[in-house]
Protein backbone atom coordinates (compact mmCIF):
# COMPACT_ATOMS: atom_id res chain seq x y z
CA UNK A 1 0.00 0.00 0.00
CA UNK A 2 1.11 3.71 -0.59
CA UNK A 3 -0.25 6.39 0.89
CA UNK A 4 0.48 10.10 -0.71
CA UNK A 5 0.84 13.21 1.87
CA UNK A 6 2.63 16.95 1.87
CA UNK A 7 5.36 17.23 4.30
CA UNK A 8 4.75 20.65 5.86
CA UNK A 9 8.34 21.04 7.21
CA UNK A 10 10.31 20.53 4.51
CA UNK A 11 7.32 21.36 1.86
CA UNK A 12 7.59 18.33 -0.20
CA UNK A 13 6.16 15.19 -0.87
CA UNK A 14 6.08 11.57 0.77
CA UNK A 15 5.01 8.57 -0.32
CA UNK A 16 4.70 5.88 2.72
CA UNK A 17 4.29 1.99 2.84
CA UNK A 18 5.65 1.61 -0.63
CA UNK A 19 8.38 -0.96 -1.72
CA UNK A 20 11.68 0.56 0.07
CA UNK A 21 9.57 0.08 3.37
CA UNK A 22 10.82 -3.60 3.20
CA UNK A 23 14.13 -2.56 3.51
CA UNK A 24 14.17 1.41 5.39
CA UNK A 25 12.33 0.75 8.64
CA UNK A 26 12.17 4.40 8.88
CA UNK A 27 9.89 4.34 6.06
CA UNK A 28 7.99 1.68 6.79
CA UNK A 29 5.13 3.83 8.90
CA UNK A 30 1.86 1.94 10.40
CA UNK A 31 -0.91 2.04 7.36
CA UNK A 32 -2.66 3.58 9.84
CA UNK A 33 -0.89 6.78 10.22
CA UNK A 34 -0.17 6.66 6.28
CA UNK A 35 -4.33 6.59 6.24
CA UNK A 36 -4.92 9.56 8.66
CA UNK A 37 -2.17 11.47 6.78
CA UNK A 38 -3.28 11.29 3.46
CA UNK A 39 -6.92 12.51 4.43
CA UNK A 40 -5.75 15.48 6.48
CA UNK A 41 -7.31 17.89 3.92
CA UNK A 42 -6.26 21.27 5.24
CA UNK A 43 -9.20 23.13 6.72
CA UNK A 44 -11.23 20.14 7.11
CA UNK A 45 -9.08 17.61 9.20
CA UNK A 46 -5.97 18.32 11.44
CA UNK A 47 -2.49 17.88 10.14
CA UNK A 48 -0.65 14.22 11.19
CA UNK A 49 2.16 13.53 13.51
CA UNK A 50 3.83 10.42 14.13
CA UNK A 51 7.30 8.88 14.03
CA UNK A 52 9.05 5.83 12.70
CA UNK A 53 12.45 4.11 14.54
CA UNK A 54 14.56 1.58 12.76
CA UNK A 55 16.30 -1.65 14.92
CA UNK A 56 18.97 0.91 15.83
CA UNK A 57 16.66 3.28 17.68
CA UNK A 58 16.93 5.91 14.88
CA UNK A 59 13.95 8.18 14.60
CA UNK A 60 12.10 10.12 12.13
CA UNK A 61 9.70 12.63 11.98
CA UNK A 62 6.53 13.06 9.93
CA UNK A 63 4.16 16.23 10.08
CA UNK A 64 1.82 15.91 7.38
CA UNK A 65 -1.11 17.17 5.48
CA UNK A 66 -3.27 15.54 2.56
CA UNK A 67 -1.13 14.92 -0.17
CA UNK A 68 -3.70 16.38 -2.67
CA UNK A 69 -2.05 20.11 -2.29
CA UNK A 70 0.28 18.56 -4.61
CA UNK A 71 -1.31 15.84 -6.59
CA UNK A 72 -5.15 15.25 -5.63
CA UNK A 73 -5.28 12.61 -8.70
CA UNK A 74 -2.60 10.68 -7.91
CA UNK A 75 -2.40 7.98 -10.43
CA UNK A 76 0.76 9.57 -12.54
CA UNK A 77 2.74 9.40 -8.79
CA UNK A 78 1.75 5.84 -9.06
CA UNK A 79 2.93 5.09 -12.91
CA UNK A 80 6.37 7.08 -11.87
CA UNK A 81 7.01 5.26 -8.74
CA UNK A 82 6.43 1.86 -10.44
CA UNK A 83 8.87 3.57 -13.22
CA UNK A 84 11.27 3.70 -10.37
CA UNK A 85 11.14 0.40 -9.11
CA UNK A 86 11.73 -0.87 -12.88
CA UNK A 87 15.23 1.73 -13.12
CA UNK A 88 15.90 -0.02 -10.22
CA UNK A 89 15.60 -3.29 -11.39
CA UNK A 90 13.22 -4.98 -8.75
CA UNK A 91 12.56 -8.36 -10.00
CA UNK A 92 8.69 -8.38 -9.43
CA UNK A 93 8.68 -5.99 -12.58
CA UNK A 94 11.14 -7.77 -14.68
CA UNK A 95 11.61 -7.75 -18.08
CA UNK A 96 9.28 -4.24 -18.37
CA UNK A 97 10.94 -1.30 -19.50
CA UNK A 98 10.78 2.16 -17.69
CA UNK A 99 8.49 3.50 -20.86
CA UNK A 100 6.46 0.05 -21.46
CA UNK A 101 2.91 1.83 -20.22
CA UNK A 102 1.28 -0.64 -22.32
CA UNK A 103 2.22 -3.46 -20.13
CA UNK A 104 0.21 -1.19 -17.03
CA UNK A 105 -2.82 -1.74 -15.28
CA UNK A 106 -4.60 1.36 -13.55
CA UNK A 107 -7.55 1.62 -11.81
CA UNK A 108 -8.45 4.84 -10.73
CA UNK A 109 -11.11 5.49 -8.02
CA UNK A 110 -12.45 9.12 -7.96
CA UNK A 111 -14.14 10.71 -4.71
CA UNK A 112 -16.87 11.99 -6.39
CA UNK A 113 -17.12 15.63 -7.62
CA UNK A 114 -19.96 18.58 -7.79
CA UNK A 115 -22.19 18.52 -11.21
CA UNK A 116 -20.25 20.54 -13.72
CA UNK A 117 -22.09 24.27 -13.55
CA UNK A 118 -20.85 27.83 -14.03
CA UNK A 119 -20.35 28.76 -10.65
CA UNK A 120 -18.68 31.95 -11.35
CA UNK A 121 -17.65 34.10 -14.23
CA UNK A 122 -15.18 36.35 -15.25
CA UNK A 123 -16.55 39.71 -14.28
CA UNK A 124 -17.39 38.35 -11.16
CA UNK A 125 -13.88 37.19 -10.19
CA UNK A 126 -12.86 40.28 -11.28
CA UNK A 127 -13.81 42.42 -8.52
CA UNK A 128 -12.94 39.67 -5.70
CA UNK A 129 -10.12 40.36 -2.77
CA UNK A 130 -8.51 37.48 -0.96
CA UNK A 131 -11.39 36.84 1.12
CA UNK A 132 -14.06 35.98 -1.60
CA UNK A 133 -11.34 33.71 -3.18
CA UNK A 134 -10.88 32.14 0.03
CA UNK A 135 -14.81 31.87 0.94
CA UNK A 136 -17.41 32.54 -1.33
CA UNK A 137 -21.02 31.91 -0.27
CA UNK A 138 -21.14 27.71 -0.53
CA UNK A 139 -17.95 27.49 -1.95
CA UNK A 140 -14.14 27.93 -1.66
CA UNK A 141 -13.05 29.28 -5.19
CA UNK A 142 -9.39 28.96 -4.86
CA UNK A 143 -9.48 25.82 -3.15
CA UNK A 144 -11.77 24.28 -5.63
CA UNK A 145 -10.27 25.56 -8.81
CA UNK A 146 -6.35 24.13 -7.66
CA UNK A 147 -8.12 20.51 -6.48
CA UNK A 148 -9.83 19.93 -9.56
CA UNK A 149 -7.99 21.49 -12.13
CA UNK A 150 -5.04 19.56 -10.63
CA UNK A 151 -7.24 16.19 -10.92
CA UNK A 152 -8.49 16.70 -14.34
CA UNK A 153 -4.72 17.60 -15.98
CA UNK A 154 -4.12 13.95 -14.40
CA UNK A 155 -6.98 12.00 -15.67
CA UNK A 156 -6.55 13.81 -19.35
CA UNK A 157 -2.51 13.21 -19.56
CA UNK A 158 -3.28 9.55 -18.32
CA UNK A 159 -5.99 9.20 -20.96
CA UNK A 160 -3.68 10.68 -24.04
CA UNK A 161 -1.14 7.98 -23.24
CA UNK A 162 -2.77 5.25 -22.96
CA UNK A 163 -4.72 6.20 -25.80
CA UNK A 164 -1.56 6.78 -28.10
CA UNK A 165 -0.27 3.68 -26.70
CA UNK A 166 -3.59 2.13 -28.07
CA UNK A 167 -4.09 0.77 -24.34
CA UNK A 168 -7.19 2.96 -23.57
CA UNK A 169 -8.60 -0.56 -21.49
CA UNK A 170 -5.96 -0.71 -19.31
CA UNK A 171 -6.57 2.67 -17.95
CA UNK A 172 -9.74 2.21 -16.22
CA UNK A 173 -11.00 5.69 -14.52
CA UNK A 174 -14.49 5.09 -12.37
CA UNK A 175 -15.62 8.86 -10.78
CA UNK A 176 -19.23 10.48 -11.15
CA UNK A 177 -19.03 14.04 -11.69
CA UNK A 178 -22.72 15.28 -11.10
CA UNK A 179 -22.65 14.86 -6.77
CA UNK A 180 -24.70 17.84 -5.77
CA UNK A 181 -26.03 18.70 -2.22
CA UNK A 182 -24.16 16.49 0.90
CA UNK A 183 -22.82 14.19 -1.07
CA UNK A 184 -20.46 16.72 -3.05
CA UNK A 185 -19.18 18.32 0.03
CA UNK A 186 -16.43 16.86 2.48
CA UNK A 187 -17.25 17.17 6.06
CA UNK A 188 -20.61 15.93 6.32
CA UNK A 189 -20.34 12.58 8.23
CA UNK A 190 -24.42 12.45 8.85
CA UNK A 191 -25.65 8.32 8.46
CA UNK A 192 -27.75 9.48 5.79
CA UNK A 193 -24.69 11.14 3.86
CA UNK A 194 -22.83 8.39 4.45
CA UNK A 195 -25.75 5.89 3.43
CA UNK A 196 -26.09 7.82 0.06
CA UNK A 197 -22.65 7.43 -0.75
CA UNK A 198 -22.75 4.12 -0.34
CA UNK A 199 -25.55 3.95 -2.87
CA UNK A 200 -23.83 6.25 -5.41
CA UNK A 201 -20.91 3.91 -5.31
CA UNK A 202 -23.45 0.73 -5.48
CA UNK A 203 -24.91 2.78 -8.58
CA UNK A 204 -21.67 3.24 -10.33
CA UNK A 205 -20.70 -0.08 -9.90
CA UNK A 206 -23.52 -0.95 -12.28
CA UNK A 207 -23.19 2.47 -14.84
CA UNK A 208 -20.82 2.06 -18.33
CA UNK A 209 -17.39 2.57 -18.28
CA UNK A 210 -16.76 6.17 -18.95
CA UNK A 211 -13.56 8.13 -20.30
CA UNK A 212 -13.02 11.88 -19.89
CA UNK A 213 -13.75 13.99 -23.31
CA UNK A 214 -10.54 16.09 -24.17
CA UNK A 215 -12.51 18.61 -25.44
CA UNK A 216 -15.11 19.24 -22.82
CA UNK A 217 -13.77 17.57 -19.41
CA UNK A 218 -16.79 15.83 -18.93
CA UNK A 219 -16.88 11.76 -18.86
CA UNK A 220 -18.73 9.93 -21.18
CA UNK A 221 -19.76 6.20 -21.61
CA UNK A 222 -18.48 4.02 -23.75
CA UNK A 223 -21.25 1.47 -24.06
CA UNK A 224 -19.48 -0.67 -26.02
CA UNK A 225 -17.21 -2.04 -22.78
CA UNK A 226 -19.09 -2.73 -20.07
CA UNK A 227 -19.89 -1.71 -16.86
CA UNK A 228 -17.68 -0.27 -14.51
CA UNK A 229 -18.48 -3.56 -12.45
CA UNK A 230 -17.48 -5.66 -15.36
CA UNK A 231 -14.17 -4.01 -16.01
CA UNK A 232 -13.34 -4.66 -12.30
CA UNK A 233 -14.02 -8.15 -12.87
CA UNK A 234 -11.88 -8.41 -15.82
CA UNK A 235 -8.95 -6.44 -14.30
CA UNK A 236 -9.38 -8.79 -10.64
CA UNK A 237 -9.01 -11.56 -13.22
CA UNK A 238 -5.68 -10.15 -15.17
CA UNK A 239 -4.25 -9.52 -11.90
CA UNK A 240 -5.29 -12.97 -10.00
CA UNK A 241 -3.55 -14.59 -13.67
CA UNK A 242 -0.51 -12.43 -13.02
CA UNK A 243 0.06 -13.12 -9.00
CA UNK A 244 -0.48 -16.87 -9.95
CA UNK A 245 2.45 -16.63 -12.72
CA UNK A 246 4.37 -15.02 -10.65
CA UNK A 247 4.26 -17.41 -7.43
CA UNK A 248 4.69 -19.96 -10.01
CA UNK A 249 8.22 -18.66 -11.04
CA UNK A 250 9.10 -18.10 -6.99
CA UNK A 251 8.56 -21.97 -6.64
CA UNK A 252 10.40 -22.92 -9.87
Amino acid sequence: MQGWAFHRYSNSARVGNGPKAKSDKLKDALISDICISTSAAPTYFPAHYFETQDDKGNKREFHLVDGGVAANNPTMLAMTNITKEILLENSDFFPIQPIDYGRFLIISLGTGSAKQEEKYTAFECAKWGLINWLHHGSYTPLIDIFAHASADMVDIHASVLFKALQSEKHYLRIQDDSLNGDASTVDVTTRENMENLINIGKRLLKQPVSRVNLETGAYEPCSEEGTNEEALIKFAKKLSDEKKRRNAKANA
